[in-house]
């Protein structure tokens, strides 16, 4: 089963290879062992269900480890999109549904990690429409399902990948996206138990919204 989820994460980094130009940077240094230690992909500024497009920066090799081991929570009502809850299959080994809501199906999906499970998430928890808003008209902040992830993961490194928009690709609602438009992203490996370390000090009241408050910190100003 992963040599087709293999197959179509190759294929969309070749496809956005060939459609769009990008303009990417990175906030650290980066050598191959690093990819391999990749156990957790936050994604932030979630806009687009086109976000896949962010594997052209992706090495093969972590594309083969991604195929064996990806898991990521996915809202229920996308899956049962009938193109898109197909496409999201084929890329991910283990696309976990879950409701929007802080309940059993999240517990489900935190019960279905493991030691070698690569895990990704949109921390966000919904995607941010043209006006700045989610589709309820509230505004974009960070979900505490994000600290149940770091907590699961004891080792390994984080990719932050910093996304700089992808609306003029294809906004929510717009069936088909605009080729050969400039995608610009900012990436960063970190050690993930170095990054724990820098909140292990606080109180477990306010180490978990600390955490939060970092990665809104990072959406700011380290988005492009």
């Amino acid at each position: 089963m992963h040599y087709i989820s293999f197959f179509f994460l190759v294929l969309c980094k070749f496809l956005a290879k060939l459609f769009y130009r990008f303009d990417q940077h990175w906030y650290s240094s980066h050598q191959d062992d690093d990819w391999k230690q990749v156990k957790v992909i936050i994604i932030l500024n979630h806009t687009s269900l086109f976000e896949p497009i962010f594997l052209r920066s992706i090495p093969i090799s972590l594309l083969w480890q991604l195929s064996k081991h990806l898991t990521l929570p996915a809202a229920q009502e996308t899956l049962k999109r009938p193109i898109v809850g197909r496409i999201l299959k084929a890329l991910v080994p283990k696309c976990i549904p879950i409701s929007r809501k802080y309940d059993q199906s999240w517990d489900d999906f935190l019960d279905q990690i493991t030691n070698d499970s690569i895990l990704a998430i949109m921390p966000e928890g919904r995607m941010k429409r043209i006006n700045g808003l989610d589709k309820h008209g509230k505004a974009m902040d960070i979900k505490r399902g994000v600290v149940d992830i770091l907590s699961k993961v004891e080792q390994g490194n984080v990719l932050f990948v910093y996304s700089g928009g992808l609306h003029h690709v294809q906004a929510p609602g717009n069936r088909l996206p605009r080729l050969f438009k400039k995608i610009k992203v900012n990436f960063e490996i970190i050690d993930l138990e170095v990054y724990k370390q820098s909140f292990y000090h606080l109180d477990n009241s306010v180490y978990q919204q600390s955490i939060i408050s970092d990665l809104e910190h990072r959406l700011t100003f380290k988005a492009p």
